[in-house]
Parts: C-alpha cells; structure tokens; sequence
C-alpha cells in the first residue's frame, strides 16, 4: 500500500506553500529521511524528507503548485518490491490524471477536503465573535479578510479558535489564484525578444506585501541625525585582536549598536510597542531583527532576548543567524516575534536611507556608511569618521518627541560608549 507524504506543519499562522522543486521524480527508489522537495513559504525554505524507504509511485502536484498544509505531495510504495513495475505507472499519472489507473492514489485525499465547504457554508448564519478570540485568531482574520459569518465558531461563548478561521480557508482554495493574475502581461512587449521573464518568488511576493502593508497602514515617518564613530572605532581597534582571542568572534559594529538601541528603547518603551486591534503592546522583552540581504531577497532573522547577552553573545549570535540567511537555513523561528529591527545599509555603501517598517513593529533603526566629514571640534575644524543615522516609526504610537529622543539615546551610548558599561 502506498504511503502518502503530505504537507507538514509549517510554523506559527502559515496555511500555505508552493512546491519550489522537486529533488526526486516518479520511479525513483528512496531511502528514509532523503529530501524529496522543497517548499517555499511566505518566509523560508524548507525540505520534505521520505518518512519510509521505497519507491515513488507518483508526485500529486507539480512545481509551482500552491499546496496547504495536510495536502498530499507524492505517493511513496514501501519497500523495495515492486520497484521496477512502478515507472510505467508514474509516467502515466502526470500525463493524463483522468485515467483510471493514475488516480487511485489521489481519490484518499479528497475525501477529507470536500467535506470542508460544507461545514464552513452551513455556520455563516451564526458568525463568529471575533473581538472576543485570542490574538492570534484576531491577527489571522484581519490577514486573511476571513468574514466573521462565514466561521463556525468552536470556541467557548462564540468565539473563534486559529482551527477555525483555518477551516474556512481551507474550503476556499480557489482566493488565491486570482490574486496572481494582475501580475500578467496585458499585451505583447515590443522588445521582450530581450527581456528575460521570471516568476516571482514566494519569498520576494511576500516582501513587497509586506512593505506595501507597512505603507498603506502605518503613518509612518522618519527622523535623521549623525553619530561621530571615532570613540567605538578607537575602541574597537584596539581591543579587536582581544576579543576575538578570548571569545572567538569578531568584533563589529553591530554589537554596540544593539546594545544602544536596547538602552534607547528602555527608556522610550513605546518605541518597543505595535498596535493590535484598539490595544498598544508594551513589550518588556528585547527582540532585534537585524535585517539581511540574501540572493532570495531580504530577511529578518531576530536575536532573542539581546539585552540579556553580552557584547561577545551579541556578535556570535548575529554571525550564526547570517551564515544560515546566507545558506538559506533559517527557520520559520528564526524569523517570527522581533521587536525592533537594525538595518545595515552602509554595508552596501547606501549614505542616507528612509527605512520601511517591518509590520507589525512600530520602528526600524537605519544604519549607513562611515564618511570623513569635516566637524567643528572644541572650536576646530576636523575630519571626522560620520555616519547618519535614521530611524522610521509609526506616528500612530510613537510621537515625534519620543523618535527624536530615542535616537539622540542611540548616538549619546555610540560617541560615549562607556556608557553602555556603566547603564548611564
């Protein structure tokens, strides 16, 4: 009997993903655990490996194709018996899926997909009480546009559960095809002899959602100033070799910018907020985002509990999470719950830069490059190692006062770095 290979669960509020590709093809015989394909969610990639030795009999879906979680990805035939018949029945499936040989394996899923319209169609009288659900449930209805009529509420008094809200979408399979069709061209191009066509990613979709969310919800703006980096520079050059014999790790920027913005948003607590619902979230935890350029697009990846590590753990940390942007290993963990976002632009050369936000946080930290500026220095003009600095916030929450604040906070701990030692 074929064992079927489904969908696994994916991570916190991700129904969804596309089937990226296919590492394996129908007649190929496999062993536990290999990669058969990767899928491509709103935030990582992720591979699928066989859970049982034996042959593939078929691969349910295509590349490209849009999968929930739960939903059949291939069928697998245990053991090594019957391994040398089973190509001939493979290549017939993706030919023609109406036949009646090929779809013997498919009939098992539907079952347990058809029932789904109907339980999410016969509640939408009753509705569902959303303002009273968790937050999570709250967050997914107000993502997804689910209506509150059409959730059949699990949940004590009315209200409605993630499973819930989930149900419905996934008897609805249909919503997310005609979001891609504004994306297709509207006529000939005259000179597409010389354009090269390539479909969106799932990653870069979600990226220039996100942004464009963050545009259209927030009223946000940003605020400039400039740091002098001769103290940290000093600092650091001369006690690098130090510290990275004592802690095996280099010592950047990064880490004293963490730990100013940290400072910084301790004492401007709404600078660490976001707004959900009609609620303002005061988070008494510190999780930085420190935003990342991969060939896939940028990612997020987030430093838990920052102000709880040391300089060295700081550093260490932020090595570990790009080398696994850069080698596409990130999780969906890795990713989730950030409560301020650092990003680096000077890297790239970029001297100013207005930051978008990254949804939900309130605010983002712009860093950029490290140019010789002549300053008035105690009544003198020197060169001096300058960097501006931005930072974008949600006027929604954060006043114009407290974003001026917190960043003459961030530059007072960076051309004064002593006082990060000293908490002053």
């Amino acid at each position: 009997m074929a064992v079927e290979i489904k969908v696994p669960a994916l991570g916190e509020s991700v129904t969804e993903a596309t089937v990226a590709k296919w590492l394996v093809k129908a007649g190929d015989a496999v062993t536990i655990d290999q990669p058969l394909c990767e899928l491509e969610t709103d935030k990582v990639t992720v591979e699928v490996n066989a859970s049982v030795a034996g042959t593939i009999v078929d691969l349910a879906v295509a590349e490209g194709t849009t999968v929930q979680v739960g939903g059949v990805l291939c069928h697998i035939e245990a053991g090594a018996a019957g391994a040398a018949a089973k190509p001939a029945v493979a290549a017939a499936a993706p030919a023609a899926a109406p036949k009646p040989p090929a779809p013997a394996p498919s009939p098992a899923p539907v079952p347990a997909v058809a029932p789904t319209p109907v339980a999410a169609a016969t509640p939408a009288p009753a509705g569902a009480n959303i303002a009273a659900s968790g937050p999570a449930t709250r967050k997914l209805v107000e993502e997804t546009g689910v209506a509150a009529s059409a959730i059949q509420p699990t949940g004590k008094d009315g209200r409605a559960t993630k499973a819930d809200v989930l149900a419905v979408l996934s008897s609805i399979p249909s919503v997310s095809a005609p979001a891609a069709k504004p994306a297709a061209p509207a006529g000939p191009r005259s000179r597409a002899d010389r354009e090269e066509r390539v479909r969106m990613t799932r990653l870069r979709r979600t990226i220039a959602n996100r942004l464009k969310e963050a545009q259209n919800t927030a009223a946000m703006l940003t605020t400039f100033n400039e740091v002098d980096m001769t103290a940290v520079m000093t600092l650091r050059e001369r006690l690098k070799e130090d510290f990275e014999k004592k802690h095996g790790a280099r010592l950047g920027f990064m880490s004293f910018f963490v730990k100013a913005c940290i400072a910084a948003l301790k004492e401007l607590p709404s600078v660490n907020a976001e707004i959900e619902g009609d609620d303002l979230v005061y988070k008494n935890y510190y999780d930085i985002g420190v935003a990342v350029g991969t060939p896939q697009g940028l990612v997020v990846p987030v430093l838990r509990d920052a102000d709880m590590l040391s300089f060295a753990d700081v550093e260490k940390g932020i090595g570990e999470l790009g080398k696994k942007a850069r080698d596409g290993k990130l999780t969906i963990a890795d990713l989730t719950g950030g409560t301020f976002t650092i990003s680096n632009g000077g890297v790239y050369g970029s001297l100013m830069s207005t930051p978008i936000l990254n949804p939900p946080q309130s605010a983002i930290l712009g860093m950029h490059k490290i140019q010789q500026r002549p300053m008035a220095v105690g009544g003198e003009i020197k060169l001096r190692p300058m960097m501006y600095l931005a930072v974008s916030y949600d006027h929604r929450i954060i006043d114009g006062r407290e974003a001026v604040l917190f960043l003459v906070r961030v530059k007072e701990c960076i051309e004064d770095p002593e006082r990060l030692l000293l908490g002053v």
